[in-house]
């Protein structure tokens, strides 16, 4: 029921299109409160699929489903002030539903089917409004890219199947890590392949980017705790995994910081603020799959607080007064003091300052980073984060201005809400908070923060905020988002329609070719053995039938409907019957 739930809520609004946003809203709180029995109860199901399959809440999907649960009720709280459309709820229904699914999936099946229904969502809500060209092909972009990333998962569940799965046990996520080789290798790698792309790391970062091209509440929900967390999350999922095969925890870890580190230099060099929080997402993603289960986890569930916060903010400011650029937006947090304050507590937060929670979370990752090279790309990653969220605090505070729509207050209450969230969680660097935390997620013992280090990227992050009262460059690099979507149409996509633009030229002018010249020559052939003997042929069937027409002229001269003239014939022929038998005797 977490995920039958809101997916059956979603359909219905689809179909009946009545009373949207009470029905959404009453979902999300009755999903909450579900997610909530369920992280404490831990319930399980199984089920015959192909194989065996089924959900279950263990630890890390009890923090998951509580935390996406508690997101999507925030989020459509907050969109009823902004969207009326019943397509709009019903669409974020399913993909709320779809993802609870993919957090509670035991096996790799009924995982791809939500994933695959997370994925179709996403094109969907970003493209939601469909009459505007430029964001449907934002939408597919952002499709296709992912899309390309999600083939590895179906390689990892064809490579489970290919070692021997004759039940649901080998696909089970719990047994991969003893899955012979080279098919281990193989499930991995199209799961790290998958998992990148979902959370926009690098190479894939780009289509964060065109994912803005969505209302508002889309950013916020599929940047925070869907979709893109789903890659996060599997790649922690799989952690046993990973580390079984000795090369794909290293890979990951390299990947999540080498995206922390240049997509923190882009969110930096953005001067539109949903644009500067996207590349900011994709960086603080890259920090969750560094280090430790417990650690990334954490550092999930604080931005999952923190960046559902800003964007619910960029989105308020937006509305109320129609920009998203940072020059625009000078004074808005004074314009708009329940929204200003919000974001401040989450823009803090981000900049990693303490006593705020990713201060403490972003920590916990880097503490399990034994990599010294690994090590200091985060250490510079999140004074990065301190720097471009600096930025952006700066641009909404600075100056002062009377112009903009009157606040919409209902739907801004989930904002202080989300702030308390962005403030506290780091409380699970506590000691005691840490050993329970690290327990419920299968980690006991895992690394901690110490002062040192704490103190360490505090002083940092307060260094790196100050930067923002500083004018910086911007370099073009940067602006555009590294030229990763220029890269991947020029090395993938232009010879993908070139190869598929020959391979139509041979369809059509070898195979069609082919094909049709088959007939021709039947054709040409018939046209051959007509001349010679079509006239013999035609002449013999002529004949049979002129002979027939002069046999039934001679038939039909004798009836002539008098009766003497048929005894006649009789005894004719009994006459030369007799003389017949005579002979033949």
């Amino acid at each position: 029921m977490i995920w039958i739930l809101p997916a059956a809520a979603g359909a219905l609004l689809l179909l009946v299109r009545r009373a949207p946003r009470a029905t959404a809203v009453a979902t999300a709180a009755a999903t909450l409160a579900l997610a909530v029995w369920a992280a404490v109860a831990r319930p399980t199901t199984s089920f015959p699929l192909v194989f065996t399959s089924g959900f279950a809440v263990d630890g890390l999907s009890a923090v998951m489903v509580v935390t996406v649960a508690a997101v999507a009720l925030a989020v459509l709280v907050f969109a009823t002030g902004e969207l009326r459309e019943a397509r709009f709820y019903g669409l974020m229904l399913i993909f709320v539903g779809a993802m609870l699914a993919t957090v509670t999936a035991t096996e790799l099946t009924v995982l791809l089917m939500g994933w695959e229904v997370m994925g179709a969502m996403s094109y969907a809500l970003i493209g939601y409004w469909w009459r505007d060209g430029d964001r449907v092909t934002s939408a597919g972009v952002a499709f296709v890219t992912t899309r390309a990333g999600d083939l590895g998962l179906y390689v990892a569940a064809g490579a489970a199947f290919a070692a021997g799965a004759t039940s649901g046990q080998v696909l089970g996520l719990a047994g991969l890590p003893e899955l012979p080789q080279p098919w281990r290798d193989l499930v991995a790698g199209g799961i790290v392949v998958a998992a990148l792309g979902k959370s926009a790391q690098l190479p894939f970062s780009f289509w964060l980017s065109r994912a803005m091209a969505g209302p508002s509440p889309v950013s916020a929900l599929l940047h925070s705790a869907t979709m893109v967390a789903a890659g996060a999350y599997l790649l922690l999922r799989v952690q046993p995994l990973l580390v079984a095969t000795g090369w794909a925890g290293p890979l990951v870890a390299w990947a999540g910081g080498l995206t922390a580190l240049l997509l923190g230099g882009v969110a930096l060099a953005q001067r539109d603020l949903k644009q500067l929080l996207a590349a900011s997402t994709c960086a603080q993603l890259g920090f969750m799959v560094m280090g430790s289960v417990a650690g990334g986890t954490a550092h999930l569930v604080a931005h999952a607080a923190v960046k559902s916060l800003l964007f619910l903010g960029a989105g308020a400011w937006l509305t109320a007064l129609g920009t998203k650029d940072l020059s625009g937006l000078r004074g808005a947090g004074r314009r708009y003091p329940v929204v200003g304050a919000s974001f401040a507590v989450g823009a803090l937060a981000l900049a990693g300052l303490p006593p705020l929670s990713l201060w403490v979370t972003k920590d916990s990752v880097l503490a399990a980073v034994h990599d010294p090279w690994l090590h200091t790309i985060g250490l510079a990653a999140g004074a990065l984060s301190a720097a471009y969220a600096g930025r952006a605090l700066v641009a909404v505070w600075r100056g002062s201005r009377s112009d903009g729509r009157p606040p919409e207050t209902l739907s801004w209450a989930p904002l202080p809400v989300l702030a308390a969230g962005a403030a506290v969680l780091g409380v699970v660097g506590l000691p005691a908070v840490w050993a329970w935390w690290s327990g419920l997620l299968g980690e006991p013992g895992a690394a901690r923060a110490d002062a040192g280090s704490l103190a360490l990227s505090g002083v940092l992050a307060a260094a790196a905020v100050l930067t923002a009262l500083v004018r910086l460059p911007e370099p073009r690099v940067l602006t555009g988002w590294l030229g990763l979507e220029a890269a991947a149409r020029a090395v993938v996509w232009r010879p993908l329609l070139a190869l598929a633009r020959g391979a139509a030229w041979f369809d059509d002018r070898v195979v069609d070719g082919a094909v049709e010249a088959v007939p021709r020559l039947g054709m040409a052939a018939a046209r051959l053995a007509r001349t010679p003997f079509e006239m013999g042929v035609d002449g013999v069937v002529r004949a049979v039938g002129v002979a027939a027409m002069g046999l039934g002229r001679l038939a039909r001269r004798p009836q002539t409907g008098q009766a003497h003239t048929y005894l006649a014939q009789a005894a004719v022929g009994l006459i030369i019957l007799a003389v017949a038998i005579a002979l033949v005797r």
